[in-house]
Protein backbone atom coordinates (compact mmCIF):
# COMPACT_ATOMS: atom_id res chain seq x y z
CA UNK A 1 0.00 0.00 0.00
CA UNK A 2 1.15 3.49 -0.78
CA UNK A 3 -0.05 6.34 1.41
CA UNK A 4 2.76 8.69 0.46
CA UNK A 5 1.79 12.32 1.07
CA UNK A 6 -1.77 11.40 2.11
CA UNK A 7 -2.91 13.84 4.78
CA UNK A 8 -4.25 12.12 7.85
CA UNK A 9 -5.76 13.03 11.22
CA UNK A 10 -5.64 10.30 13.89
CA UNK A 11 -7.60 10.81 17.12
CA UNK A 12 -6.84 8.84 20.28
CA UNK A 13 -3.24 8.64 19.08
CA UNK A 14 -1.72 8.10 22.53
CA UNK A 15 -3.39 4.74 23.25
CA UNK A 16 -2.15 1.29 22.24
CA UNK A 17 -3.99 1.11 18.92
CA UNK A 18 -3.48 4.84 18.35
CA UNK A 19 0.30 4.54 18.76
CA UNK A 20 0.41 1.80 16.16
CA UNK A 21 -1.81 3.74 13.77
CA UNK A 22 0.66 6.63 13.92
CA UNK A 23 3.59 4.27 13.33
CA UNK A 24 1.88 2.51 10.42
CA UNK A 25 0.80 5.67 8.61
CA UNK A 26 4.15 7.34 9.19
CA UNK A 27 5.95 4.28 7.79
CA UNK A 28 3.67 4.29 4.73
CA UNK A 29 4.64 7.88 3.95
CA UNK A 30 1.51 9.74 5.08
CA UNK A 31 1.58 13.20 6.59
CA UNK A 32 0.07 12.68 10.04
CA UNK A 33 -1.53 14.89 12.66
CA UNK A 34 -1.84 12.94 15.91
CA UNK A 35 -4.20 14.16 18.59
CA UNK A 36 -5.01 13.11 22.15
CA UNK A 37 -5.53 14.51 25.63
CA UNK A 38 -2.16 13.54 27.13
CA UNK A 39 0.45 16.10 26.06
CA UNK A 40 3.35 14.14 27.55
CA UNK A 41 2.46 11.07 25.48
CA UNK A 42 2.00 13.22 22.39
CA UNK A 43 5.46 14.69 22.93
CA UNK A 44 6.89 11.17 23.21
CA UNK A 45 5.18 10.26 19.92
CA UNK A 46 6.75 13.30 18.29
CA UNK A 47 10.20 12.19 19.48
CA UNK A 48 9.68 8.71 18.02
CA UNK A 49 8.19 9.97 14.75
CA UNK A 50 9.71 13.42 14.11
CA UNK A 51 7.83 13.96 10.83
CA UNK A 52 4.37 13.92 12.42
CA UNK A 53 2.44 16.88 13.79
CA UNK A 54 0.83 16.71 17.22
CA UNK A 55 -2.23 18.61 18.45
CA UNK A 56 -3.51 18.14 22.02
CA UNK A 57 -7.30 18.25 22.12
CA UNK A 58 -10.16 17.16 24.38
CA UNK A 59 -13.03 15.67 22.40
CA UNK A 60 -15.55 16.78 25.02
CA UNK A 61 -14.89 20.38 23.91
CA UNK A 62 -17.58 20.11 21.25
CA UNK A 63 -17.76 23.83 20.56
CA UNK A 64 -14.05 23.82 19.68
CA UNK A 65 -14.13 20.90 17.24
CA UNK A 66 -14.85 23.08 14.20
CA UNK A 67 -11.90 25.38 14.92
CA UNK A 68 -9.74 22.34 15.70
CA UNK A 69 -10.47 20.86 12.26
CA UNK A 70 -9.71 24.27 10.73
CA UNK A 71 -6.24 24.19 12.37
CA UNK A 72 -5.59 20.63 11.26
CA UNK A 73 -6.74 21.34 7.70
CA UNK A 74 -4.44 24.36 7.52
CA UNK A 75 -1.51 22.41 8.97
CA UNK A 76 -1.96 19.58 6.48
CA UNK A 77 -2.80 21.91 3.60
CA UNK A 78 -5.98 19.93 3.04
CA UNK A 79 -7.29 17.12 5.26
CA UNK A 80 -7.92 13.91 3.28
CA UNK A 81 -8.23 11.06 5.80
CA UNK A 82 -9.86 11.04 9.23
CA UNK A 83 -9.43 8.14 11.64
CA UNK A 84 -11.76 8.38 14.64
CA UNK A 85 -10.01 6.14 17.13
CA UNK A 86 -10.57 7.99 20.42
CA UNK A 87 -13.01 6.64 22.99
CA UNK A 88 -13.56 5.99 26.68
CA UNK A 89 -15.15 3.32 28.86
CA UNK A 90 -16.98 3.83 32.15
CA UNK A 91 -18.22 0.31 32.88
CA UNK A 92 -20.88 -0.84 35.30
CA UNK A 93 -23.95 -3.07 35.37
CA UNK A 94 -26.90 -1.19 33.92
CA UNK A 95 -28.80 -0.83 37.19
CA UNK A 96 -25.68 0.69 38.79
CA UNK A 97 -24.73 2.79 35.79
CA UNK A 98 -25.26 6.47 36.51
CA UNK A 99 -26.93 8.73 33.99
CA UNK A 100 -23.82 10.92 34.10
CA UNK A 101 -21.55 8.04 33.07
CA UNK A 102 -24.00 7.01 30.37
CA UNK A 103 -23.94 10.54 28.94
CA UNK A 104 -20.13 10.89 29.17
CA UNK A 105 -19.49 7.77 27.11
CA UNK A 106 -22.14 8.62 24.51
CA UNK A 107 -20.89 12.20 24.39
CA UNK A 108 -17.23 11.40 23.75
CA UNK A 109 -17.57 8.20 21.73
CA UNK A 110 -20.60 8.98 19.56
CA UNK A 111 -21.36 12.70 19.60
CA UNK A 112 -17.71 13.67 19.09
CA UNK A 113 -17.42 11.23 16.18
CA UNK A 114 -20.42 12.92 14.55
CA UNK A 115 -18.88 16.37 14.93
CA UNK A 116 -15.39 15.31 13.80
CA UNK A 117 -16.94 13.77 10.68
CA UNK A 118 -19.22 16.73 10.03
CA UNK A 119 -16.47 19.33 9.99
CA UNK A 120 -13.93 17.09 8.26
CA UNK A 121 -16.35 16.32 5.42
CA UNK A 122 -16.72 20.05 4.78
CA UNK A 123 -12.98 20.13 4.06
CA UNK A 124 -13.04 16.91 2.01
CA UNK A 125 -15.84 18.25 -0.20
CA UNK A 126 -13.55 21.07 -1.32
CA UNK A 127 -10.94 18.52 -2.40
CA UNK A 128 -13.57 16.19 -3.90
CA UNK A 129 -11.87 13.36 -2.05
CA UNK A 130 -11.93 11.86 1.42
CA UNK A 131 -11.67 8.76 3.57
CA UNK A 132 -13.14 8.34 7.04
CA UNK A 133 -12.48 5.25 9.14
CA UNK A 134 -14.37 5.00 12.43
CA UNK A 135 -13.01 2.55 14.98
CA UNK A 136 -15.90 0.72 16.62
CA UNK A 137 -15.83 -2.49 18.71
CA UNK A 138 -17.02 -6.07 18.74
CA UNK A 139 -19.29 -5.17 21.68
CA UNK A 140 -21.20 -2.77 19.42
CA UNK A 141 -22.43 -5.93 17.67
CA UNK A 142 -22.63 -8.45 20.52
CA UNK A 143 -23.20 -6.32 23.63
CA UNK A 144 -21.22 -7.05 26.79
CA UNK A 145 -22.01 -7.33 30.49
CA UNK A 146 -21.30 -4.04 32.23
CA UNK A 147 -20.81 -2.09 29.01
CA UNK A 148 -24.30 -0.98 27.99
CA UNK A 149 -23.13 2.62 27.51
CA UNK A 150 -20.01 1.67 25.55
CA UNK A 151 -21.88 -0.88 23.40
CA UNK A 152 -24.59 1.68 22.64
CA UNK A 153 -22.02 4.29 21.62
CA UNK A 154 -20.22 1.88 19.28
CA UNK A 155 -23.44 0.52 17.78
CA UNK A 156 -24.48 4.13 17.19
CA UNK A 157 -21.27 4.78 15.26
CA UNK A 158 -22.07 1.83 12.98
CA UNK A 159 -25.50 3.17 12.01
CA UNK A 160 -24.21 6.70 11.72
CA UNK A 161 -21.34 5.63 9.44
CA UNK A 162 -23.67 3.75 7.08
CA UNK A 163 -25.93 6.79 6.77
CA UNK A 164 -22.97 9.08 6.19
CA UNK A 165 -21.57 6.75 3.54
CA UNK A 166 -24.83 6.92 1.60
CA UNK A 167 -24.90 10.70 1.79
CA UNK A 168 -21.39 11.30 0.43
CA UNK A 169 -20.53 8.31 -1.78
CA UNK A 170 -21.16 10.34 -4.93
CA UNK A 171 -18.82 13.03 -3.63
CA UNK A 172 -15.88 10.59 -3.70
CA UNK A 173 -15.83 10.30 0.10
CA UNK A 174 -15.70 6.81 1.59
CA UNK A 175 -16.84 6.14 5.17
CA UNK A 176 -16.16 2.73 6.73
CA UNK A 177 -15.67 1.14 10.14
CA UNK A 178 -13.10 -1.19 11.63
CA UNK A 179 -14.40 -3.25 14.53
CA UNK A 180 -11.64 -4.73 16.73
CA UNK A 181 -12.22 -7.70 19.01
CA UNK A 182 -9.96 -8.27 21.99
CA UNK A 183 -6.63 -6.68 21.15
CA UNK A 184 -3.40 -7.00 23.13
CA UNK A 185 -2.87 -3.57 24.70
CA UNK A 186 -1.93 -2.18 28.12
CA UNK A 187 -5.60 -2.58 29.06
CA UNK A 188 -5.75 -6.31 28.27
CA UNK A 189 -2.37 -6.83 29.92
CA UNK A 190 -4.07 -5.98 33.22
CA UNK A 191 -6.55 -8.87 32.86
CA UNK A 192 -5.78 -11.85 35.07
CA UNK A 193 -4.21 -14.84 33.32
CA UNK A 194 -7.16 -17.01 34.34
CA UNK A 195 -9.71 -14.73 32.73
CA UNK A 196 -7.44 -14.25 29.71
CA UNK A 197 -7.43 -18.02 29.12
CA UNK A 198 -11.24 -18.09 29.26
CA UNK A 199 -11.35 -15.18 26.82
CA UNK A 200 -8.92 -16.75 24.37
CA UNK A 201 -10.85 -20.03 24.47
CA UNK A 202 -13.76 -18.17 22.84
CA UNK A 203 -11.61 -16.91 19.95
CA UNK A 204 -11.34 -19.40 17.07
CA UNK A 205 -7.83 -18.20 16.16
CA UNK A 206 -6.73 -18.98 19.73
CA UNK A 207 -5.04 -15.67 20.47
CA UNK A 208 -5.61 -12.00 21.14
CA UNK A 209 -5.18 -9.63 18.22
CA UNK A 210 -2.46 -7.00 17.99
CA UNK A 211 -2.66 -3.27 17.39
CA UNK A 212 -0.85 -3.92 14.11
CA UNK A 213 -3.72 -6.17 12.97
CA UNK A 214 -6.07 -3.22 13.39
CA UNK A 215 -3.71 -0.67 11.82
CA UNK A 216 -3.14 -2.77 8.72
CA UNK A 217 -6.89 -2.94 8.14
CA UNK A 218 -7.30 0.80 8.67
CA UNK A 219 -4.42 1.53 6.29
CA UNK A 220 -6.10 -0.59 3.59
CA UNK A 221 -9.36 1.35 3.97
CA UNK A 222 -7.43 4.63 3.90
CA UNK A 223 -5.67 3.65 0.67
CA UNK A 224 -6.97 3.89 -2.88
CA UNK A 225 -7.02 0.09 -2.97
CA UNK A 226 -10.38 0.28 -1.17
CA UNK A 227 -12.03 2.91 -3.38
CA UNK A 228 -15.11 0.74 -4.04
CA UNK A 229 -15.68 -0.15 -0.38
CA UNK A 230 -18.18 2.13 1.34
CA UNK A 231 -20.44 1.89 4.38
CA UNK A 232 -18.81 -1.38 5.47
CA UNK A 233 -17.49 -2.73 8.74
CA UNK A 234 -14.40 -4.92 8.71
CA UNK A 235 -14.12 -7.15 11.78
CA UNK A 236 -10.68 -7.76 13.27
CA UNK A 237 -11.43 -10.31 15.99
CA UNK A 238 -9.88 -13.67 15.13
CA UNK A 239 -13.31 -15.09 14.31
CA UNK A 240 -14.85 -14.37 17.72
CA UNK A 241 -17.78 -12.66 16.02
CA UNK A 242 -18.65 -13.42 12.40
CA UNK A 243 -21.11 -11.00 10.82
Amino acid sequence: MNLKNKKVLITGATGGIGNNLVETFDNLGATVVATGTNEEKLNNLKKRYPKIYTEPFKLQDHKKIESFIERVDEKLNGLEILINNAGITLDNLSLRLTEDNWKKVIDINLNSTFLMCKYSIKKMLKKKYGKIINITSIVGHTGNVGQANYAASKAGILGFSKSLAQEYAKKNININCVSPGFIKTDMTDKISEEFKKILISKIPSGSLGTAEDVSNCVAFLASDMSKYINGETIHVNGGMYMA
